[in-house]
């Protein structure tokens, strides 16, 4: 088996989408005509959006986050080179800043934010 896809159950589709092109310079890849779902270019494993409503279809109950609430327990990383550069650039759009970027006792250097819709998100260096 291998990991496909992470899916985030969020209000606005395109707005997140639009969120991660500015905050994380990705590119937007598939977003459905509905404006339901959508996906980002993120590698071979990508990250995608679902809307509430398409979300709640699937016969399950689940918290929704939001930036009111407390950060879940879990995050998605963005990896790149220059940390602080794009954990500033992440907040000048709209991100809220969590921890700026620190060195890590292995040598990895490590930012947090939460997204458009209360998701965390980690910035941080290659492993060496």
């Amino acid at each position: 088996m291998k990991l496909g896809y992470t899916l985030l159950y969020v209000d606005n589709v395109k707005a997140t989408m639009d969120f991660y092109c500015k905050a994380f310079n990705l590119q937007a890849g598939f977003l459905h005509e509905s404006n339901q779902y959508g996906e980002m270019i993120t590698g071979e494993t990508k990250l995608g959006f679902v809307d509430h409503a398409t979300a709640s279809s699937h016969g399950f109950e689940y918290d929704k986050v939001s930036l009111n609430t407390k950060s879940q327990s879990f995050e998605i990383a963005f990896i790149t080179d220059n940390v602080a550069e794009a954990f500033k650039l992440a907040v000048s759009s709209g991100a809220i800043a969590i921890s700026e970027p620190t060195q890590k006792p292995w040598g990895q250097i490590v930012a947090y934010v939460r997204d458009c819709n209360g998701f965390t998100v980690e910035i941080c260096s290659p492993m060496a």
